[in-house]
């Protein structure tokens, strides 16, 4: 069943039953015009606002545009995903941070909640069921960071939220289940988006969406493999011992479980600290006798940053930092500088502020100072040259130059052999150096960058502008925005946040009311709707 608006052209004669394809003059050229789409045989379904993606970037903005007045009727969410943190939800669970664990995120950073009010701290306390857990997450938000680490949500308490708000606002209303495989723009006005819908679910392989305004949120482009990584994966054909730490290794900590073994652990971030975690707490509650070699590229000593006002804490290898960034790239000093900044000199404020890091925590570090003490934690530094099979095909042995010089305190030295390379020979390697890769992975935003007249920022991600408008696409008096990961680089950091996608959002949805698409709300009217929001009231 198609909804209102749908041109659907009979099928010419001779023409197959499965019709409505893209045709090879609509992959070349950039601009469509309607009669083109037609002429291909596939059916146009007119909307008014496409939000490409269906995670928690299209959700926010989603949950925005209802909130400033636009029916459900006149927005769709385009996506293959079941629920907008479904994808989010399988990344933060193989990386270790399942339903009960703590996200890197602040309290007030709430993807159901606009307001951010209550705030997840204040939720979790009047969600207690002792006087005891009532008074932790209040007193943790107030004493942070100096007496207590950040209070950071439980990921469950994020999924179960966004949850109630998805139901509230009527998102389902919105999905239409497929994947999309281009936007492309159109000459009369606006875009056509391409959707290839679910197998028999349509007469036709594709459908086209025109409206004059998408959204373009499709979180991470694909999965990043360090060269030597994806090298020993293609020659030998073993997936299973070199693992990424964003991909289902739960086999990893099933087999140390049934014998003892060895794990090198490569990165220093986030990741790394949860995968240390897991490994840590499955060795003590059921006396295993893992042996873990952390292995850093870059061994950080103590404080450092470019000068005294731009340092961040430091140690035993790690660069530590309470958030993904400093707390004033969302509406702070950080936020108004890269705004007026273009080129090299904010791809420069991008380093300044970025690098791997991760929060203080003082469980890891308690659980790692033992590890150090009992030796059955250790660090190594030096850069891995390649990966090889282990003797007999067991396990997998890293070849790494150490670095020059001594090496750092507290380390572990290595011994180079005749070819000046170190060996360490263990079980598993997990990778947790990286998510993203380059944005041409992704075959949409290839296309934009091909076709629709999108540009790289200064980081090599999507350029947008202050509006989250993609620089270049404008199709009079259509617009195309973009948020979320691929943006990342752009006059906003932060944007691969939850408090970024709502910002975001807000950006795009300010731009789309003065385009006269929905209606920013007022004191007044705000006050109103998180009154609605507070009693769960459907919009």
């Amino acid at each position: 069943m198609y909804r209102a608006g749908v041109e659907a052209p009979p099928a010419p004669a001779g023409v197959p039953s499965v019709v409505g394809d893209l045709t090879p003059e609509l992959v070349a050229t950039d601009i469509w015009t309607d009669e083109m789409v037609r002429r291909a045989g596939i059916p146009i379904i007119d909307t008014k606002f496409v939000t490409v993606g269906g995670g928690i970037g299209s959700f926010v903005t989603t949950d925005f545009l209802r909130l400033y007045g636009v029916p459900a009727s006149n927005i769709t969410v385009l996506t293959q995903l079941d629920t907008p943190w479904s994808s989010y939800e399988y990344l933060t669970r193989v990386s270790q941070i399942p339903r009960a664990e703590r996200l890197r995120s602040d309290s007030a950073s709430t993807p159901d909640n606009i307001w951010g009010f209550p705030s997840y701290a204040v939720r979790e306390a009047f969600g207690a069921k002792s006087v005891g857990d009532f008074v932790k997450p209040l007193w943790n938000v107030m004493t942070e960071p100096i007496l207590a680490d950040y209070y950071t949500p439980k990921a469950g308490q994020a999924f179960e939220t966004m949850e109630r708000e998805y139901k509230r606002i009527g998102y389902q209303q919105c999905v239409r289940k497929g994947q999309v495989r281009m936007v492309r723009r159109r000459r009369e006005g606006g875009y056509f988006t391409i959707l290839t819908p679910p197998a028999g679910a349509t007469p036709t392989r594709r459908l086209a969406y025109r409206s004059p305004y998408v959204h373009v949120a499709i979180g991470y482009p694909g999965l990043k493999l360090l060269p030597d990584l994806q090298r020993y994966r293609e020659y030998y054909r073993d997936p299973s011992k070199v693992v990424n730490a964003y991909e289902p290794h739960e086999h990893v900590y099933e087999q140390l479980r049934r014998r003892p073994g060895t794990v090198v652990i490569r990165g220093g971030g986030i990741v790394a600290s949860r995968v240390l975690q897991r490994l840590v707490d499955d060795r003590d509650k059921s006396g295993l006798q893992t042996q873990i070699v952390h292995l850093f590229r870059t061994y950080v000593t103590g404080a450092h940053g470019p000068n005294v006002f731009s340092r961040r804490k430091g140690g035993d290898g790690w660069a530590y930092q309470g958030f993904n960034y400093p707390k004033s790239v969302w509406g702070g000093q950080l936020k108004a500088k890269v705004r007026n900044l273009e080129g090299e000199e904010r791809a420069a404020a991008y380093k300044e502020m970025g690098g791997t890091n991760t929060p203080v925590r003082r469980l890891w570090q308690s659980q790692l100072k033992r590890g150090r003490a009992e030796g059955w934690y250790r660090t190594v530094v030096g850069e891995v040259k390649e990966l090889q099979p282990g003797p007999q095909g067991r396990g997998v042995v890293t070849f790494l130059r150490p670095t020059q010089g001594p090496p750092p305190a507290g380390t572990t030295p290595l011994t180079p052999g005749r070819n000046g390379l170190a060996e360490i020979t263990a079980d598993f390697v997990i990778d947790c150096t990286g998510l993203e890769a380059d944005i041409r992975e992704h075959r949409v935003l290839a296309d934009l960058l091909d076709h629709s007249g999108a540009g790289r920022n200064p980081v090599g991600r999507l350029d947008v502008d202050t509006t989250f408008e993609v620089i270049g696409t404008r199709s009079q008096p259509g617009r195309m925005y973009a948020s979320g990961s691929a943006t990342l680089g752009g006059p906003f950091p932060g944007v691969d946040t939850f408090l970024g996608l709502q910002i975001a959002a807000q950006e795009i949805c300010d731009d789309l009311a003065k385009l006269g698409f929905g209606k920013p709300i007022g004191p007044v009217q705000s006050a109103r709707q998180w009154w609605r929001w507070a009693r769960n009231k459907q919009i």
